[in-house]
């Protein structure tokens, strides 16, 4: 059992939902999402974000497409993608019809703001010939105005009752490939909706605490507003969403996962805080590692620590694992001292020795691959 086996409660038994080639829901692997904060209707600037966010490990990725030109786009996007893409789409369904032309692989609607029932179930139909799931999201925000008068403001019990009110409006389509969302810059008010919900439908949800902030604000809000969800076995997909670049959110958000022993992705970091005891630069070796470390994928542990405290302790508990030293720091490679570093080669030595062990465990997994 790993030592975050205990931070969960068992997952929340759900639907599932198939965004291309990434299942949502039932027992799939929480997934990562961001949204690109490109103009759509700049194809090669989105396709560089998309590219970047990818690379950074999302799972799927969001695009806005608030006219006919950023739809029409949809179908060149789809194309250049190595991820499944979202649609973002409000008020409009032409532009829902013109996505699901082009390829997408899910829709963000809230069905009771694209029109009339037969504007609706006009998406409905494009959308279910295509086996294309809708992610239904409510924000606090938007809440329409006779649920704003029925509760006075914004709260949980309106989030849930909006959507409920959308739910219906496809399952009474015979459409249910549904994901949904209920979103809130408040934190107490996101978890007791979600929270509500769970308990009444089995559709996939999908977390985030909308509008959170800047980057350390909004990252310290979503990991306790879905860190708590994800403890309880609430959650099948998750964005961070951040004031900052896209790509901070895929990472804050794997690093969510990874705290809770959900998902495995990338170097975890182990590093402590600094004092006086420091015989190297910490927080300067930490800041370029994370630069120089951020391509890998494979799940591999570093230590690094100032001083011989805590240092041999947590180097034997890691792949790779640096103990300061006076100028002649012990490098530790799969929990054993191997050699000395001198402080001027610290960061290229571990960066040599973590690409090294993250190319035997991809190539262990392709072995067991192989052997199965």
């Amino acid at each position: 059992m790993s030592r975050s086996a205990s931070l969960t409660a068992q997952r929340r038994l759900t639907r599932s939902v198939n965004v291309g080639n990434i299942v949502v829901g039932g027992d799939a692997p929480i997934s990562v999402q961001s949204m690109t904060n490109t103009d759509t209707r700049d194809i090669a600037a989105t396709t560089r974000q998309i590219l970047e966010l990818a690379e950074a490990g999302a799972d799927l990725v969001r695009v806005s497409c608030p006219d006919e030109e950023a739809a029409i786009n949809v179908k060149q996007l789809v194309e250049n993608s190595p991820v499944p893409l979202i649609a973002d789409i409000h008020f409009d369904h032409k532009l829902a019809l013109i996505a699901l032309d082009g390829g997408i692989h899910c829709l963000r609607i809230n069905p009771g703001n694209i029109g009339s029932k037969e504007r609706v179930a006009e998406v409905v139909q494009a959308a279910s010939a295509r086996r294309v799931p809708i992610r239904i999201g409510v924000n606090a925000g938007s809440l329409d105005k006779d649920l704003l008068a029925k509760y006075g403001e914004p709260c949980a019990d309106a989030m849930v009752e909006s959507g409920l009110k959308h739910i219906r409006i496809l399952e009474d389509l015979n459409y249910q490939e549904i994901k949904i969302s209920l979103k809130a810059s408040s934190v107490a008010m996101t978890v007791e909706a979600y929270r509500k919900l769970a308990n009444l439908v089995d559709y996939p949800l999908h977390l985030g605490i909308t509008e959170a902030g800047g980057m350390l604000p909004g990252s310290v809000k979503s990991a306790i507003g879905l860190g708590l969800l994800l403890s309880e076995g609430i959650g099948d997909t998750l964005r961070v969403s951040l004031s900052a670049n896209p790509v901070e959110e895929v990472r804050v958000g794997f690093e969510i996962l990874k705290t809770l022993g959900l998902r495995t992705r990338g170097v975890n970091i182990i590093s402590c805080p600094t004092c006086s005891r420091q015989e190297f630069a910490v927080i300067d070796v930490v800041a370029k590692l994370e630069k120089r470390l951020a391509h890998i994928s494979e799940s591999v542990n570093l230590s690094v620590i100032g001083c011989i405290v805590n240092g041999p302790g947590e180097a034997k508990e890691c792949h790779v694992g640096l103990v300061g030293g006076g100028g002649e720091n012990l490098l530790y490679l799969n929990g054993k001292p191997f050699e000395k570093v001198a402080d001027n080669n610290l960061v290229s030595r571990i960066v040599d020795e973590v690409e090294i062990a993250a190319r035997n465990i991809r190539d262990r997994e392709q072995q067991e691959i192989e052997n199965s």
